[in-house]
């Protein structure tokens, strides 16, 4: 199963986390594309940029399993979930999208709900996938990637994913 994941992070040195992350998701599968990074502005607080990225992984383990996997590589950069969603953090990982699959689990939905509203996470993800196609909206990640709604928020490449 190929699963889509959106990093993201601004405290700390976020290309660096993203490295180890990338890493250590090499023992629950293969990674088998990475997008450059990008910078994109901080929602809700006032707080710095965010660094972003996309990878597509390969792997065996159930997408319930893979989330929890991926909430203890949070922890381990210094993540810690207080309540607030848009607050500031080192790392963030998201499963955005596996072909084909819907799930609506109390813990995980797929595709990520907020997915098309968001141009940091899609402009990554239509970088290294934009045929993939949005089980739930019937698009694929380029066309929503590239919908006016989501133009006017900030986000610019900014170089070449880490490692």
């Amino acid at each position: 199963m190929d699963v889509l994941i959106g990093l993201g992070g601004n405290q700390g040195d976020v290309p660096a986390a993203f490295a180890r992350a990338t890493v250590a998701l090499g023992q629950v599968g293969r990674v088998v594309a990475r997008s450059s990074l990008w910078r994109s502005a901080a929602q809700g607080l006032p707080q710095p940029d965010f660094c972003n990225a996309a990878i597509v992984l390969a792997s065996g383990i159930p997408p319930l399993a893979l989330l929890e996997f991926c909430l203890r590589l949070e922890v381990q950069e210094g993540r810690r979930r207080d309540g607030e969603r848009a607050g500031p953090r080192p790392l963030d990982l998201d499963l955005l999208v596996v072909p084909d699959l819907v799930i609506a689990a109390p813990t995980l939905v797929l595709p990520h709900p907020r997915l098309d509203g968001r141009r940091f996470a899609l402009l990554p993800a239509a970088e290294i996938a934009p045929g993939w196609v949005h089980p739930r909206l019937h698009r694929t990640l380029g066309e929503l990637a590239s919908d006016a709604a989501i133009r006017d928020q900030g986000c610019e490449g900014i170089g070449p994913f880490p490692g």
